[in-house]
C-alpha cells in the first residue's frame, strides 16, 4: 500500500459515522453530481462510494490550494471525470466550472457556490438538468444571497448544510481555530505566546480562532464591523476595533470572513516588521496576496514579502490556513462533519428534495438529526 491508500484506510477506520451514512446509500445509477469540493484524503472515502454506488462524478475544486493531486488521480482512476490540480490557475479553475456544467449533473455538491454563482450570473444551458443542490459553507450560502438579492432566480432547490447546528456548532466554531493554530505553530515552529493576534471577524470561525489563539498564549484583538458581533467579543473579553486601529500593532493577523479583499494594500502599510499574515476564510482571495509584492520562501508554507519595506510573512500563500499547510480537522471530530455532509448529499437523491421550491432552504432536520444521536449515543 503506498501513502494515500494508508491515509484512506486510517480515515476509514476512525470515521465510523461517516462509514454508516455510505453503507445507508442506495444505488445511483441514475445520478451525474457535480462536485466543487475540497479534493484530499478525507473526502475519498465518500465520493468512491458513490462511484461505486454507480453514480457519475464530475470533479472539480473549490480553492485549488487544497487539492492534493494524488487524490485527482485515484478518485480519476476509480471513474469519475476530474479538472482539477494543485495550484491551477484562476481560469482553469473557470474552465472546470463551465465543463462541469457542460456535463449536464443532475445534482450539485459544492463548497463555495462556484457551480451554482454560475449559473445565476451566466444563466448556463444545465439549469433545465438540475434536481437540488447542497452548499456545505457560509461563503458559498453568502454569494448565492448576494446574486439573488441583485435579482438572479434559482431554477431548483439548494440546501444549506452550512447552518446545520452539528456542523456549524462543531466544526465552523470549534475545530477551524483548533487545526488552525496547530498547523501554524507545526509550520513556523513559533508559538503564540507574548504575541498580539488580530482576528478579523467574529462570526463562529472567528470566535474559535480567537478563542484557541488566546488559549496558546496569544494576546487577542479583534476587528468586526457588524455591531452584535461586535459586542460579542466585547463580552467575551477581547478588546475590539476596526482593522485599522488593530493592525499596526499586530505581530499575527488572521482574515476569518469568508469576503475576498479583506486585507489589501493600504492596510499592508501599516504592518510592522516580522508580522504573519494568514486566513482561516475559504475564500482564497481574503488577502490580496499580489498586492505583497515579490515572495521568497523562508520555510514550507511561510514566505518573506514587504509591501512597505518591512519584511512581513505569508502563511500558507494566503489560503485557508489549516487545509492548505495541514491535515485540517482531526478525524474523529471530521467525522461528525463528513457524516452530516453525507447525509445531505444523500437527502438530494430523495424524490422529497426535488418537491422543494426553487430557491435556498436549509437542510431538514429528518436529513441529519440521525448523525447527531449517533455521534451524541443519546
Amino acid at each position: 500500500m503506498d501513502e494515500l491508500d494508508l491515509s484512506v484506510a486510517w480515515a476509514r477506520a476512525n470515521m465510523p459515522l461517516t462509514e454508516r451514512e455510505i453503507a445507508a446509500l442506495d444505488s445511483l445509477s441514475d445520478i451525474r453530481l457535480a462536485c466543487s469540493v475540497h479534493l484530499e484524503e478525507k473526502s475519498v472515502p465518500f465520493l468512491e462510494a458513490l462511484l461505486d454506488k454507480g453514480a457519475q462524478l464530475f470533479l472539480t475544486t473549490c480553492n485549488p490550494y487544497t487539492v492534493r493531486d494524488e487524490v485527482v488521480k485515484r478518485l480519476a482512476a476509480h471513474g469519475a471525470k476530474t479538472h482539477a490540480w494543485k495550484g491551477m490557475m484562476v481560469e482553469d479553475q473557470a474552465k472546470g466550472t463551465r465543463a462541469a456544467l457542460a456535463w449536464g449533473p443532475t445534482h450539485l455538491y459544492e463548497m463555495g457556490a462556484t457551480l451554482v454563482g454560475q449559473l445565476l450570473s451566466a444563466k448556463g444551458a444545465a439549469e433545465g438538468s438540475i434536481v437540488a443542490g447542497l452548499e456545505a459553507t457560509g461563503s458559498g450560502i453568502s454569494r448565492i444571497g448576494d446574486l439573488m438579492r441583485e435579482g438572479h432566480s434559482l431554477t431548483f432547490p439548494v440546501f444549506n448544510c452550512d447552518d446545520v447546528p452539528i456542523k456549524e456548532g462543531l466544526h465552523n466554531r470549534h475545530l477551524v481555530g483548533l487545526s488552525t493554530w496547530h498547523t501554524f505553530m507545526e509550520r513556523t515552529r513559533l508559538s503564540l505566546h507574548g504575541r498580539r493576534v488580530v482576528v478579523v471577524g467574529f462570526g463562529l470561525v472567528g470566535q474559535g480562532v480567537a478563542e484557541v489563539a488566546r488559549a496558546f498564549g496569544g494576546t487577542v484583538s479583534v476587528a468586526e464591523k457588524d455591531g452584535v458581533r461586535a459586542l460579542f467579543a466585547q463580552y467575551a473579553g477581547y478588546r475590539v476595533g476596526t482593522v485599522e486601529e488593530l493592525i499596526p500593532e499586530a505581530d499575527v493577523v488572521v482574515t476569518a470572513t469568508g469576503r475576498p479583499g479583506v486585507l489589501g494594500a493600504r492596510l499592508f502599510q501599516s504592518l510592522k516588521k516580522g508580522c504573519f499574515l494568514l486566513n482561516v476564510g475559504h475564500t482564497p482571495d481574503e488577502i490580496d496576496v499580489n498586492a505583497l509584492g515579490p515572495r521568497k520562501a523562508v520555510v514550507p508554507f511561510v514566505e518573506e514579502v514587504s509591501p512597505s519595506g518591512r519584511p512581513v510573512f505569508l502563511f500558507s500563500g494566503g489560503s485557508m490556513a489549516n487545509l492548505t499547510a495541514g491535515y485540517g480537522d482531526s478525524l474523529n471530530s471530521f467525522d461528525v462533519t463528513m457524516a452530516t455532509l453525507a447525509a445531505g448529499v444523500r437527502f438530494l437523491f430523495n424524490a422529497e428534495a426535488g418537491r422543494f421550491p426553487p430557491g435556498l432552504h436549509a437542510l431538514p432536520r429528518s436529513a441529519w438529526e440521525q448523525v447527531a444521536q449517533r455521534a451524541s449515543g443519546v
